[in-house]
Parts: structure tokens; C-alpha cells; sequence
């Protein structure tokens, strides 16, 4: 099937669940203006007055005028005044149940849910309801759900201070700190525990993949009022002025970059792109470079150019130094 014939398909699929939950959804609430109806079923009122049209035409076999679904209009306003057999709304399917129940635990068990209880209360009903339909006991694991992240959890809902072991691959070093923590999230797929640092002075996030050890202290958490939370809408990594901004010439290979960090500056220079972007520091970023293909090349700061060629140099070095010493302290002969 082509991609524009599944759509397609997938459109008429949606359509029809719609229209089938339509009817008792309209046959509940007589009189309903149709603004209102939209806006509960998450459709425009141009897409709900097609869908009450195609209704119209839809009824039990014989499809005459008794057949029919049949509804009144008065104003901006519909009741159903036929609903030919159709009064209740569609069950769940076995796949549909279980999607649902999956898709309640993963929010049970992510990091940060305010009201774990109203979600756990709507799982037990959801299950009761389908009975039969999720017949084998489901268990849902998030990424980084390990028994790290459950023992910071269980630490931070008992509101203790916590004493953790941190690495910084930004800086490559590992401290000690000790944190009074406001809350454990989950962004991009990775578990944070958000804190006041007692060492900075100020709110970090930590991840919880890097918290080498933790030890849960006797005292409460005492957050200072000058602590906020991190708006964390367009990430974890926010850039500001004051940090390090550099300037890469990449390739067509490496244009992924774009889509991947906030870039300040992206201008195409012929079949290679200049690319500007902030970073954390320089250490970071001489890891970063290395670590990419060929076809990339630092263009400002002439301090990260440097770096990244000294290490790229004593690299080549360290590897090329056995081969030496196997030829014999560095004299090579040809062959032939």
C-alpha cells in the first residue's frame, strides 16, 4: 500500500469510529449546540457538520426513510430523533484495551506525575471494565527505570535531603554534593531529579543515570524561596549569551546536528552548511567535535580549532607509536 493510500485508509478508519460514537454521544446531551459538540469530540465545526451530513445517508438495510438516522435542527443546535439501533458507544478492543491500560502504567510509573492516585484509580476502573480483554498481566518499564531511579523517587516523596555521588561529562569530573530535592521528571526519555544544591547554591537538574551514589540523610529537604523550577517546555539544555558559541562547517552527513541542538545560525555555504550553536563549555564541545565524522571542521573559536587538533594529533600519535617500535624504532623499508 503507498503511503498516501494508508492515510487514507487510516482517515476512513477514524471517520467511521467517530461517526459511530457520534450518535450516542448527541443522543446524551438533546439540543447540544454544535460549537460545544466540537469542541468535546476534538474536531472543527466544519469537520462535525460533514460528519452529521454523512450521517444522514447511514441506517439499518432497506436504507428507506425510516431506515435512516434521522436528526432535527433548530439554530446552531442537533438532537438525534432516530438513532437506528446505534445508543451506545463502541467497547474496546482487546488492542485498544490494552494500549490504554499500557499507555495509564507508563504514566503511573513516570517521574514527576502529580496526582500518581488519580491515575492508578483510573487504571483499576479501566481494568475492572475490560475484564477478559487484557488477559495477561502487562508490566511496563520506562527507559532509565531502574532501581536508582525508584530509590530517588521514593527519597524525594518522602521529602528527605540526599547526599549523591555526581559525574559531569561536561567538565569529566565526578563531586559530592548534597541536594534538597523538588521533584523527579522525565524529559526526552531520561529521569532528572530536580534539586537545590547546597554547592552551587542554586537549582540543578541531575540525572539520574549519572548519580554514581546516594545516600538519603536523616534531615529534611529545606528548599530556600528563591528556588524555581526550571521551565523545561523546550528542554534541558536552554541556551543563554553567556554561554560559549561556536561556529562549525559541516557536511551534508552531519546536517542532522541542526534538528538535534538549538542552533543560532545556520547559512549554506555551497554544499556545506556553517553552523553557530551555544555550548556549556569548550570541553564539551572539543568532545563533541571529536567524536563526529570527517566532514566537519571548527571555524570559530580558534581556541576549540586548537584543542581539537592537539587531541586529534596526540591520537594519531599514540597509534602510530606501536607500529614504530614493530618496524624497528621508526625506520621503514620498502617492500619490493
Amino acid at each position: 500500500m503507498t503511503r498516501p493510500a494508508a492515510r487514507a485508509g487510516r482517515a476512513s478508519a477514524d471517520r467511521l469510529a467517530r461517526l459511530l460514537n457520534l450518535v450516542p454521544y448527541l443522543l446524551a446531551r438533546p439540543g447540544i449546540e454544535i460549537a460545544e459538540a466540537a469542541g468535546d469530540l476534538g474536531v472543527t465545526e466544519r469537520q462535525l457538520r460533514e460528519d452529521l451530513e454523512l450521517l444522514w445517508v447511514c441506517g439499518l438495510p432497506g436504507y428507506g426513510p425510516g431506515d435512516l438516522i434521522d436528526m432535527a435542527f433548530d439554530g446552531d443546535r442537533v438532537t438525534i430523533t432516530y438513532d437506528a439501533g446505534i445508543d451506545r458507544p463502541l467497547r474496546l478492543t482487546p488492542d485498544e484495551a490494552l494500549a490504554l491500560v499500557v499507555a495509564l502504567r507508563m504514566l503511573a510509573e513516570t517521574p514527576g506525575v502529580a496526582n500518581r492516585e488519580a491515575v492508578e484509580r483510573a487504571l483499576a476502573k479501566i481494568e475492572n471494565a475490560a475484564g477478559d480483554l487484557v488477559a495477561a498481566p502487562v508490566e511496563v518499564r520506562l527507559p532509565g527505570d531502574s532501581a536508582r531511579v525508584r530509590e530517588l523517587r521514593a527519597a524525594v516523596e518522602r521529602g528527605r535531603a540526599l547526599r549523591i555521588t555526581y559525574y559531569t561529562p561536561a567538565r569529566d569530573e565526578t563531586t559530592e554534593r548534597t541536594i534538597d530535592p523538588l521533584r523527579m521528571l522525565m524529559v526526552g526519555g531520561r529521569a532528572y531529579v530536580e534539586a537545590w544544591c547546597r554547592r552551587a547554591e542554586a537549582v540543578r537538574l541531575f540525572r539520574a543515570d549519572r548519580i554514581d551514589a546516594v545516600t538519603e540523610l536523616d534531615e529534611r529537604a529545606v528548599v530556600p524561596p528563591q528556588a524555581r523550577p526550571h521551565d523545561l517546555s523546550d528542554g534541558v539544555f536552554r541556551p543563554s549569551p553567556d554561554l560559549p558559541l561556536i561556529t562549525l562547517r559541516i557536511g551534508r552527513g552531519e546536517r542532522w546536528i541542526t534538528e538535534y541542538y538549538p542552533c543560532e545560525r545556520v547559512e549554506a555555504d555551497g554544499e556545506q552548511w556553517l553552523v553557530s550553536l551555544r555550548v556549556t563549555d569548550l570541553g564539551w564541545a572539543r568532545r563533541f567535535v571529536l567524536g563526529l565524522g570527517p566532514d566537519v571542521a571548527v571555524v570559530a573559536p580558534a581556541e576549540l580549532a586548537e584543542q581539537v587538533r592537539a587531541q586529534a594529533a596526540a591520537a594519531l600519535d599514540a597509534y602510530a607509536t606501536p607500529a614504530r617500535r614493530r618496524l624497528g624504532g621508526g625506520h621503514c623499508h620498502p617492500v619490493g
